[in-house]
């Protein structure tokens, strides 16, 4: 896998993936390349057209976080799917019989200080010798006379005394239950069986002190995959490097990704070592130069490619294996594509959408990912330096321009994407119900201007030929007989056949493509081969195959259907280009903040192929009413993970407990008849029963029984949600599914 970021040729006909340039800051001389080139990874900064800036001080380890070896060495062990592995404890096993722990306590002491009443009474003498009496009975008179031998009796009176206490301790220890309250007292104070926290963070492990040491050959700061595979020398260094403190945990995960890219291709094992010992722990580095994020806003375990997103509540509503646990995504669950639904300020954002661009910018950084997160301009999504590149359509300070035709040469795939963004919102209205239609008039036209000219036509050139401005058609017909170009004619002809006719698409693809045609975009769009493209470098998400950082700023303000077409225009690219990849091992995602209006029968055909490309998309949304009828439950079918934040409708809620379902659970009904006994010494056992327990001496009678109910209601969601929280179920790749999981956001 190569971490060098895109660039192709150019020439007459062909698109060029630019390489992105960091915008939003100064530039800063590029690093020096390194000799020799490392494995996979690097490439001289100046040759792929990106400002390096120097890369960050290492901070050994996560943010905030213990050393770098001892958050290396913290258990991640095997635990359900969206769980919080790092650190992660198991919880005890769910018992439905267990007593609270405060009426246990209430019951041991009163059951005590009964007891010590009773042996006060008895020690004492004020309830007579009556009590005695065996005592009396099995030693001989002579023992208590005065002459007899009265030290036997004394040490028979204390063997006595202390039977009784000690069958008072029985008694009252049982009535009390002190043997569970000293198995709880024992379990708290060892921490045997405790739920910490569902996967403490690294602040709690720094608190408790170093990791211990595993043996070297499980040791992950000696590297032993390294060692194992022929790198003795390189796993030296690395180590070395972490026991410094010079190792970030992005530098640990990157030369991780490329160990991999060794073994997947042996002949580099060489070019490897020699670049880990010059080097060390900036081996293999990211094209841009950078090691790190010059600000974390989340908590991130990249030996797991995890992002934290919130805390599973303490609830009898969440299965109890994630009560209390750490809730996290990756790119298992994200490769499934994930919806969230919710009103502005409930965090769908700031606690989901960032979080998830940062854990994927930091994953690109160790050559894992490539990310494009777009969304409107000015909403402060993630700061620029976390990016190569940052495209601010209709911005005149912006660096670089977008392709319209998504980087392809192929006019029907062209047509198929630029279709989907123009017209994709109005599929129930167009013939077939899609924008295949539209699609195939399209083509009939930049076919045959791609013929002519060796080029896309410009957005003006595509507005002028569909609105059959004067002399347009006839100068491309002219052109296209001068070169004999016969089947790029006939194109041409079907398209003029069909214009005028009822249901003539070319209208309405005339007044989208006028939205792109104002004075604010007058210097995007561009082709490559266009005269006004000088000097312009159009991306293309062709560059998927590249661990790429880009953010896409789209013009929300003054210019709204513009950005719909923009976002639709995207995500079909996204679709299309990711599927298209010939090299698949990094993880592709785009994350679409507000996603209204660009949900299509297209996009949704799109969005489930992604899962067997290694490929997601993560939308938000602020009600599904963004979201055309009769596509909001295949939208919720389509994707694997769904959140729902508080303050959702009641209709958005019934959607998704529509879609959660129901399940079966045994609800037991218990009905308690007070026992009532007229023999003397029951009456008193169950005073004393009462007096310990604070409960009446009972019967029980229980029936149990099956029944279908929903995970969650459309009640529940849209009334009992708490601010702050958020109830999302999630799906592996694989095709594990959890059930409704109540979550405190950001936690």
């Amino acid at each position: 896998m190569d971490m060098g970021l895109p660039h192709r040729k150019q020439g007459t006909g062909s698109t060029h993936h630019t390489a992105p340039t960091p915008t939003g800051h100064p530039a800063v001389p590029p690093q020096p390349s390194a000799p020799p080139a490392p494995p996979g990874p690097s490439a001289d900064p100046r040759a792929s057209g990106v400002e390096a800036g120097p890369p960050p001080m290492p901070s050994g380890a996560p943010q905030g976080g213990p050393p770098l070896a001892d958050w290396l060495r913290l258990p991640r062990p095997e635990a359900a799917p969206g769980v919080w592995r790092c650190g992660y404890e198991q919880r005890p096993p769910e018992d439905p019989d267990r007593t609270p722990a405060r009426q246990l306590v209430s019951g041991a002491l009163i059951s005590f200080l009964m007891g010590w009443l009773l042996w006060s009474l008895l020690w004492n003498g004020y309830l007579g010798s009556y009590w005695k009496w065996p005592l009396l009975a099995l030693t001989p008179d002579s023992w208590r006379e005065a002459d007899g031998n009265q030290m036997l009796y004394v040490w028979s009176a204390w063997l006595y005394s202390g039977a009784i206490l000690v069958g008072l301790i029985f008694f009252f220890g049982r009535v009390g239950r002190w043997d569970e309250l000293a198995r709880r007292v024992w379990t708290r104070l060892t921490g045997q069986g405790a739920q910490r926290s569902g996967g403490f963070v690294p602040e709690e492990a720094a608190a408790a002190g170093p990791a211990p040491v595993p043996p070297p050959h499980l040791d992950p700061v000696q590297w032993p995959e390294l060692r194992a595979g022929g790198a003795e020398r390189a796993a030296e260094v690395l180590a070395g490097e972490v026991g410094a403190g010079r190792m970030t945990d992005v530098d640990h995960a990157r030369l991780e990704r490329a160990w991999q890219t060794v073994r997947a291709r042996p002949q580099r094992l060489e070019a490897f070592v020699e670049s880990v010992l010059a080097q060390g722990a900036e081996a293999c580095a990211h094209p841009s130069g950078a090691r790190d994020l010059s600000v974390r806003a989340a908590r991130h375990d990249l030996s797991l490619r995890q992002v934290r997103i919130g805390r599973a509540a303490d609830s009898e509503r969440n299965p109890h294996e994630y009560r209390g646990a750490g809730i996290a995504l990756d790119p298992s669950l994200l490769g499934t594509s994930a919806l969230a639904v919710g009103p502005p300020g409930t965090g769908k954002t700031s606690r989901l959408a960032r979080p998830v661009v940062e854990s994927l910018c930091l994953q690109a950084l160790a050559g894992q990912a490539a990310v494009i997160a777009v969304s409107p301009a000015g909403s402060q999504f993630v700061r620029d330096d976390s990016f190569d590149l940052v495209i601010r359509l209709g911005h005149p300070g912006s660096t670089h321009d977008l392709d319209l035709y998504g980087g392809t040469t192929d006019p029907d795939e062209a047509a198929g994407m630029l279709a989907e963004g123009l017209v994709g919102d109005l599929a129930a209205a167009l013939p077939g119900g899609d924008s295949r239609r539209a699609a195939t008039s399209l083509a009939q036209l930049i076919g045959p201007f791609a013929a002519v000219h060796g080029r896309f036509p410009t957005v003006p050139e595509l507005r002028e030929l569909l609105d059959g401005g004067p002399g347009a058609l006839e100068a491309l017909r002219d052109a296209l007989r001068a070169e004999g170009q016969g089947g790029q004619l006939r194109e041409l002809d079907a398209f003029e056949r069909q214009s005028g006719r009822a249901g003539d698409i070319a209208a309405l693809l005339a007044d989208r493509i006028a939205l792109l045609d104002r004075p604010a975009f007058a210097d995007f769009f561009l082709p490559e081969g266009s005269p006004k493209a000088a000097g312009r470098r159009p991306f293309s998400l062709r560059a998927l195959e590249h661990p790429l950082r880009v953010r896409v700023d789209l013009p929300e303000r003054g210019h709204a259907e513009a950005s719909r077409i923009l976002a639709r225009l995207l995500l079909a690219q996204f679709t299309e280009c990711a599927v298209a990849r010939s090299d698949q091992s990094l993880f592709a995602c785009l994350v679409l903040d507000d996603a209204a209006q660009t949900v299509t029968p297209q996009a949704l055909r799109g969005l489930q192929r992604l899962r067997s490309v290694h490929a997601g998309v993560l939308l938000t949304l602020r009600a599904l009413d963004d979201v055309p009828e009769p596509l909001r439950g295949p939208l919720l079918g389509a994707v694997g993970c769904r959140m729902v934040c508080a303050g959702v409708t009641p209709w958005d809620a019934e959607r998704f407990a529509e879609v959660w379902g129901t399940e079966w659970v045994q609800t037991r009904t218990v009905t308690n008849r007070q026992l009532v006994s007229d023999e003397p010494v029951t009456r008193v056992l169950h005073a004393v029963r009462r007096l310990a327990t604070g409960k009446h001496v009972t019967a029980e009678s229980v029936t149990v029984r099956s029944e279908q109910r929903e995970r969650w209601s459309a009640s529940d969601l849209a009334n009992e949600l708490q601010p702050e929280h958020a109830v999302l179920s999630v799906t592996t790749v694989r095709g594990e599914r959890t059930p409704p999981i109540l979550t405190k956001l950001g936690e």
